[in-house]
């Protein structure tokens, strides 16, 4: 069997695995392989350190939207957060943490980009191509390459002519000063709501520039008590009945931000408009504010700080448009100039929903592009008809739209393990789940997904295709969802085994 090119991992081992991306995904999906007893695995990763999106996004500001307590691992709680809604730099230690407890770092390998994966048909083994030059073959490819990483910038004429600072929120330039400069950004999600509030401290005049309005609500962050780490350092139970309770709360929201309903929308509606007005005292500021589709069309954004910011003197308002960029700052579409010595692009991420994380071909010689050419879609979102061995951690439609994005990945962590322990203890060259099987999952998602509201509620966001489509997100319940995934039924799967290809179950088609 061959093995992967990896100096700390032997190249005889039972079955190589191949772990692209060290974020929440790739550190997860390393653990649970080590505590099924699985160690011939390497995590491949791109840049010089682990944790993804916490480690590229390192803006004034950055925290994540979910509780702390549901926004981590089940299976390694942590009980010293420091607030209910922690920030970037907290997180990243927190999977520093689990890096380094679960030793992983030897079988990490930094500064490594994945350029191509091909499948040979014959031997049943994955190479992957990486920028290095080397190859490095596998059995299993478990690719968590994320989403929140890659910054999607704005295509406005004229931005290579800007002469003065300009840099993406995932990409913050920490030797740029912005201290008494003229200021503008781009954007008003969720980054952009985040970092406007901690830069205006800062700048002398800052312009928002806003191409659609959000809806916003209100951010009940607090600081959490020395004397409620030590309860839970003390009872990891009590740690495990708060995250229980936040993940069930949330769920009971799930009506409420998922479907197409107007009498369901219009309670967070109201909340939100109680807050704008609040925030807001500037009649024609709160109209310009006021967004024009349904609550839950697009991802619900939470700040108490933002709408203050926008009333300060120095900071303003601008909703007609970017015309193009010159030398010395931005023309908007009604013709008004602005000077800036800086402008901060808070557009947002290329996801890719469309396209593969990078070239990859799959058995007899077909592209994952090609199989997604409509429209990505895998089975349970973790596998793809065709591509045999090849795992997905946060595939086409496993995006939450109401939870913990950290819930569905557990679940997708665990689905893999599972099949990695068949594919082992039965000695098979593969596993590929059958087209028909997939077809059926995702004509039923697609089916249950035009009664959301991202689908029908009046607005475009970056969940939906081209074409309208949705297959980013999952149009039900986080309890459902772990339940349709909990557990590996062979029998859905093509196993190849050494004679050829068999449809029945794992164990009757080794013997």
């Amino acid at each position: 069997m061959m093995g992967i090119i990896q100096k700390d991992l032997p190249n005889n081992t039972d079955l190589p695995i191949i772990i692209v991306g060290s974020g929440f995904g790739g550190i997860g999906m390393g653990i649970q392989l080590k505590k099924a007893g699985i160690d011939s695995f390497i995590i491949i990763e791109r840049e010089n350190e682990i944790g993804g999106t916490w480690r590229d996004n390192t803006y004034p500001g950055v925290a994540c939207d979910v509780p702390s307590y549901v926004y981590s691992f089940s299976f390694e709680p942590n009980p010293n957060w420091s607030r209910m809604f922690a920030e970037g730099p907290e997180i990243q230690d927190y999977l520093l943490h689990c890096v380094d407890k679960h030793n992983l770092r030897k079988h990490m390998q930094f500064n490594t980009a994945i350029l191509k994966a091909s499948y040979d048909d014959f031997s049943g083994v994955w190479t992957l191509l990486t920028d290095q030059g080397e190859q490095l073959q596998a059995r299993v490819v478990i690719s968590a390459v994320g989403g929140l990483v890659d910054p999607a910038l704005p295509n406005i004429a004229g931005i290579d002519s800007y002469k003065g600072e300009i840099f993406h929120t995932a990409r913050w330039n920490h030797a740029a000063s912005l201290k008494d400069k003229k200021v503008a950004v781009i954007g008003t999600g969720c980054s952009a709501v985040q970092v406007i509030p901690h830069i205006a401290e800062e700048v002398s005049e800052l312009t928002v520039f806003q191409r659609t309005a959000a809806w916003v609500l209100p951010k009940y962050d607090a600081v959490i008590s020395e004397k409620t780490k030590t309860l839970f350092s003390k009872w990891p139970i009590l740690q495990k009945t708060v995250r229980g309770t936040l993940k069930w709360g949330s769920e009971a929201l799930g009506p409420f931000l998922i479907l197409d309903s107007e009498k369901l929308s219009s309670v967070f509606e109201w909340a939100a408009r109680r807050n704008l007005k609040k925030g807001i005292k500037n009649t024609d500021l709160r109209e310009s504010l006021t967004p024009n589709f349904q609550f839950g069309c697009k991802r619900m954004i939470i700040s108490s700080d933002y709408y203050p910011t926008l009333e300060k003197e120095h900071v303003s308002l601008e909703t007609s448009g970017i015309e193009k960029f010159v030398k010395g700052g931005i023309v908007a579409k009604d013709g008004t100039q602005f000077d800036f010595d800086a402008v901060i692009l808070a557009t947002g991420f290329d996801l890719g929903l469309t396209s593969a994380p990078f070239e990859v071909t799959g058995a007899a010689g077909r592209s994952l592009d090609e199989a997604w050419k409509d429209g990505a879609v895998a089975y349970k979102g973790v596998t793809v008809s065709g591509f045999p061995n090849w795992f997905s951690i946060m595939g086409p439609n496993t995006g939450p739209g109401h939870t913990s994005v950290i819930i569905y990945t557990e679940a997708q962590i665990n689905y893999i393990v599972q099949a990695v322990q068949h594919i082992q203890e039965n000695d098979l060259k593969s596993v590929d789940v059958k087209q028909a099987i997939q077809d059926d999952y995702n004509e039923g998602l697609q089916n249950r997904m035009q009664y959301t509201v991202w689908t029908s509620g009046s607005c475009n966001s970056w969940y939906l295709n081209a074409d309208g489509s949705n297959h980013a997100l999952y149009p039900g319940f986080a309890h459902e969802y772990t339940a349709r995934i909990r557990t590996f039924d062979p029998i859905e799967y093509k196993v190849c085994v050494n004679e050829g290809i068999s449809d029945k179950p794992v164990l009757e088609a080794v013997v």
